[in-house]
């Protein structure tokens, strides 16, 4: 009985692992883009005809500065990592006691059945253990995402968050990203690749019948994870 709740949580938590993507849906507010919000006074006809609000400068590129302002982000994301690991332990243990003397006489041997028992005694163990692992990853993603300001901080850096779907035959896919930029990385197509973007979240995933094909049922994650003991 008290297994039940236990493989029910198992159950529960490799379930929730196939819909993390599943679950996504657009027109999240979390993601919802930011527009400009400028003060009445911005605006108002003081008789001068330079506005900061809407000021182009003539020898300047024009990119994003403020909230609201839209940054294509170039994705180049490529890493590779490589880990090898091979262990190897053993271990042997001897133990062996002569027959014990009593008053300076050894003690005699039994006799067992039709046979002769030492009374010494002998003890051999021998422990081994070896393992080996060879593991390799590799990540391509590159594209295009604009996506807007969300904030504009004191020393000038850039927050930005934006997300594309792309809605195919038999589903959805979705890029997201989010993170914080330098306006002097922006090259002057207005564009800025994501390596460059600090604390960059990235997310990449689909929707519908082809991304549940390519998940794995829940119960074969069961055998093939740590919750496995065997």
């Amino acid at each position: 009985m008290i297994l039940r709740p236990f493989a029910l949580i198992v159950i529960l938590s490799l379930s929730a692992c196939t819909t993390i993507y599943q679950n996504q849906k657009q027109d999240d507010p979390d993601w919802a883009p930011s527009f400009p919000e400028f003060p009445d006074n911005e605006f108002d006809n003081s008789g001068s005809i330079y506005n900061v609000a809407t000021a182009k400068m003539l020898f300047q590129d024009k990119k994003a500065l403020r909230i609201g302002d839209i940054v294509t982000v170039v994705l180049a994301e490529n890493t590779r990592a490589t880990k090898n690991a091979d262990t190897e332990l053993s271990k042997d243990t001897s133990v062996s006691t002569t027959a014990p003397v009593i008053f300076n006489n050894p003690a005699s041997p039994l006799n067992v059945g039709a046979g002769t028992t030492d009374l010494g005694v002998a003890l051999t163990s021998q422990n081994a253990f070896k393992s080996e692992n060879d593991s390799k990853q590799s990540n391509l993603l590159t594209g295009t995402i604009s996506v807007t300001v969300q904030k504009v901080f004191a020393n000038g850096n850039l927050a930005i968050r934006g997300e594309k779907w792309i809605a195919l035959n038999q589903g959805k896919e979705f890029i997201r990203i989010s993170g914080f930029i330098r306006p002097e990385d922006i090259d002057k197509d207005n564009q800025i690749r994501s390596t460059k973007v600090a604390n960059a979240r990235i997310f990449y995933g689909g929707t519908g019948v082809l991304a549940e094909s390519n998940e794995e049922g829940w119960l074969s994650r069961f055998f093939n994870s740590g919750w496995w003991p065997f």
